[in-house]
């Protein structure tokens, strides 16, 4: 384990904390850090006072600009009720998992600048990729409810918002620099234009490389990223604003042990530090050669490189004075490869498409001439590759009439979804010749691409919605009546491909077919706050949510596609997910103290899941039928007295199967059992010190007890976390400004820990068939940062 000494850091801290601080004004910032100013007022940044129909949580800058730069979205919300959110490791390059009042990532829509970034065909969500934190200007999170205007078709458990922040209106060059265990490097720069045009134009442009190493084995994650915004004002309440977002990411794939391995190999365990001689490549020659991929794979054989851009363009015009027209178009581009690569190929078993069979041959190491035959079986290279092309739109009108606060608007987006899996041949040292499979890959005797995966979907999704906010008794109370309409059309078509399998029905992966199937639902939701008074109120709210299902559903591997007489068909229920989500909840917004409580449940049809069935070792997606969910959230938040100020939270969940499941061979035995990746309670509690040029603030998040299969035969422990953040603004000298350092401190007690990979987490009723990501072990990251 990759550990740094401490000791001096801590010392530091502790002698900061006890030296005479002093007192400045009220707005006095470390950076663009407010230390006791207007982010600061409630809950160290935790909380806002909100008077909405629905339980709903807020990250306000103050709090995110604490926290370290390189961290990812779900660590910015980790805190607030009913989230649990993990990372991979402790700065979020490597990503990160969520699951909030029971769902997961894949069913909670989630949007960066009003753009969807669900993945268009399995809803998956990667929060590493989006926007640098230092552009992160807030984060909201609804609890249960999908808001009416939200651009989702696979949201069923709530949405998350993230908004980079305007360009600033003076103009600025800031530069950061930031250092950390386990080589940790990281180069922020980013430059504001300023007014300009008048008065009527802002803009800015920031760049960053990062680059850390695994916190066990062998391998890093560098990551390059560009934001860009802008903003022109045409007139009072009306302008135009955009932003463009890039990130390229080449990530070397941290372990995730099954639990056995767990114990068997230890905690620092992971991906082969070299590329043994056993799995090397044989010398070419006659007759057969036989090669092995070494387990666990060598490091290099399992990467992750991805890049992605998302455009936004934002219209807001004031038609009069009560309408306003918003329109905001969209494009999302992303090509990636992910997994573990390492693949043994047979030289004659590739796709021959004039028999429709696995009688193709390719002869793999035959480059010297000396192996003229193909009876080989040769180690290539083969992930998954996604690549996608996303643009879409927004329209909406929202009008105020009387006491009438009225919104309607229609979205709509086409995404095309390339899922492939080439192959590429492997260098001597174990390296693949083409580390992003998107050059000098295999190809069959007739030219074509070899594939063990060939898909391509288009998703056609649209939705009309529309809400009636209505202010009554000087508005003591609000009822808000919404309805939204989504629709989804999935345009799977499946191109027949090398992959090889003797498991029954094996033989669709090799016949071209195409499944087209639409889902819609009409979506009502019903909400009241009413104010008790001036500084108490309750609120309630009632909403269907809905997720189609997602384009895997149709693939060869998933029990629902079956050859039939030559023909591929469909047997079984792919129904969208519902649910419908009841909230009774508290508000006390008081001059120290804030408070928001809620009362939830959730009826959940058609849940989805998936299944690995012991006998075939077949992946499904299962209808998991009927399951509840209900529980309570609450939040505490304090304003700054003499500088201290807290801020907690308490969830108490229970999620309920309601049936047994069907599966290949049997049936689940899940009637009664609580669903995965539930923890039973959480609380977290954050306490700050922010006076003058000087912050100081712990974050403590206790996550209970859930389990990690169906069938609830492996639970995982609860844990605690604990990290500590601090920080100091010198006096500008000469033309630099605000010249700031800033102290990240993660799991402070260095606590072990193991969370359920969503990818696997809910598929297997065998203890033994669930992956875990490790939590990563303490770490420290220093910034400093100044303006010029």
């Amino acid at each position: 384990m990759k550990q740094t000494n401490l000791r001096p850091v801590v010392l530091a801290v502790l002698a900061a904390l006890a030296s005479p601080l002093a007192h400045a004004d009220n707005t006095s910032e470390l950076g663009t850090v407010t230390i006791t100013g207007e982010g600061d007022k409630l809950g160290a940044g935790y909380l806002q006072q909100d008077d909405g129909v629905k339980a709903r949580s807020n990250v306000s800058r103050s709090s995110i600009e604490k926290s370290s730069p390189t961290g990812n979205l779900y660590q910015n919300i980790n805190m607030l009720a009913g989230v649990n959110a993990s990372s991979f490791d402790s700065t979020g390059m490597f990503g990160g998992a969520l699951t909030m009042r029971g769902f997961n990532s894949d069913q909670i829509g989630v949007t960066v600048n009003g753009v969807p970034v669900n993945d268009s065909g399995s809803f998956a969500v990667y929060p590493s990729e989006y926007m640098d934190n230092e552009n992160l200007c807030d984060a909201f999170v609804t609890q249960g409810s999908t808001d009416t205007d939200a651009p989702h078709v696979g949201a069923t458990g709530g949405n998350l918002g993230f908004n980079t922040c305007s360009p600033e209106k003076q103009r600025r060059f800031r530069l950061a620099q930031t250092l950390g265990s386990n080589a940790l490097s990281r180069t922020y720069g980013r430059v504001d234009s300023g007014d300009f045009a008048d008065g009527k134009a802002h803009a800015y442009l920031s760049m960053s490389h990062s680059q850390v190493d695994k916190w066990k084995g062998e391998g890093d994650a560098t990551r390059d990223h560009v934001d860009m915004g802008g903003r022109y004002d045409l007139s009072p309440g009306s302008y135009i604003d955009a932003s463009l977002l890039y990130n390229r990411m080449f990530n070397y794939n941290l372990y995730q042990p099954k639990l056995s391995e767990l114990q068997q190999n230890g905690y620092n365990a992971d991906y082969a530090a070299s590329f043994q001689p056993g799995a090397a490549h044989t010398n070419p020659g006659p007759g057969a050669q036989v090669e092995t991929a070494q387990s666990p794979a060598y490091y290099k054989q399992s990467i992750n490189p991805f890049e992605n851009v998302i455009f936004s363009a934002n219209g807001v015009f004031k038609l009069d004075d009560t309408t306003t027209l918003k329109v905001q178009p969209y494009y999302w581009y992303g090509y990636g490869a992910g997994g573990t690569g390492a693949k043994i190929q047979n030289e004659n078993r590739f796709y021959n498409a004039a028999t429709g069979t696995l009688t193709g041959t390719v002869n793999l190491n035959g480059g010297s001439g000396v192996d003229t035959d193909t009876l080989d079986k040769v180690l290539i290279f083969s992930e998954s590759v996604t690549k996608t092309n996303r643009p879409g739109i927004t329209l909406s009108l929202s009008k105020t009439w009387g006491m009438h606060q009225l919104l309607g608007g229609v979205w709509y987006e086409r995404a095309e979804h390339r899922q492939t899996s080439p192959m590429s041949l492997v260098n001597n040292d174990g390296t693949p010749v083409s580390s992003w499979l998107n050059g000098s890959l295999v190809t069959r005797a007739d030219g074509s691409l070899a594939q063990l995966r060939d898909w391509d979907t288009i998703s056609t999704a649209y939705q009309f919605f529309a809400q009636d906010s209505i202010s009554l008794l000087k508005d003591d109370l609000n009822i808000n009546a919404g309805v939204r309409a989504p629709t989804v059309k999935r345009d799977f078509t499946h191109h027949a491909d090398d992959y090889y399998s003797t498991a029954p029905n094996a033989q669709v992966n090799q016949t071209n077919y195409n499944i087209t199937q639409t889902y819609s639902d009409v979506l009502p939701s019903l909400g009241f706050r009413y104010n008790l008074t001036p500084s108490q109120q309750v609120f309630m709210n009632v909403a269907k949510n809905f997720k189609a299902p997602p384009n895997f559903a149709y693939a060869p591997s998933n029990s629902y596609v079956q050859l039939v007489g030559g023909k591929v068909t469909l047997n079984g229920n792919i129904a969208p997910e519902t649910s419908i989500n009841t909230d009774l909840g508290y508000r006390y917004q008081g001059s120290l103290l804030t408070f928001s409580g809620s009362l939830f449940n959730v009826d959940f049809r058609n849940r989805m899941a998936n299944s690995t069935d012991p006998v075939t070792g077949k992946s499904t997606y299962i209808n998991a039928g009927d399951v509840h969910v209900w529980g309570a959230e609450m939040e505490l938040g304090s304003a700054p007295v003499n500088g201290w100020s807290a801020y907690t939270s308490l969830t108490l969940n229970r999620s309920r199967i309601l049936s047994n499941i069907p599966a290949q061979g049997g049936t689940l035995p899940t009637s009664g059992k609580y669903f995965p990746m539930t923890p039973n309670w959480m609380a977290a509690l954050s306490l700050q010190y922010a006076q003058g040029p000087f912050f100081a603030r712990t974050n403590i998040k206790h996550t209970g007890k859930q389990y990690a299969t169906l069938v609830n035969d492996e639970a995982v422990p609860e844990y605690t976390t604990v990290d500590f953040d601090a920080g100091y603004r010198f006096n500008s000298v000469g033309l630099v400004k605000n010249p700031t350092i800033k102290l990240n401190l993660s799991n402070v007690f260095n606590t072990s820990y193991r969370v359920p990979s969503l990818s696997s987490g809910v598929k297997s009723q065998s203890s033994d068939g669930v992956y875990y990501n490790l939590g990563a072990p303490r770490a420290i990251a220093v910034t400093l940062s100044a303006d010029l």
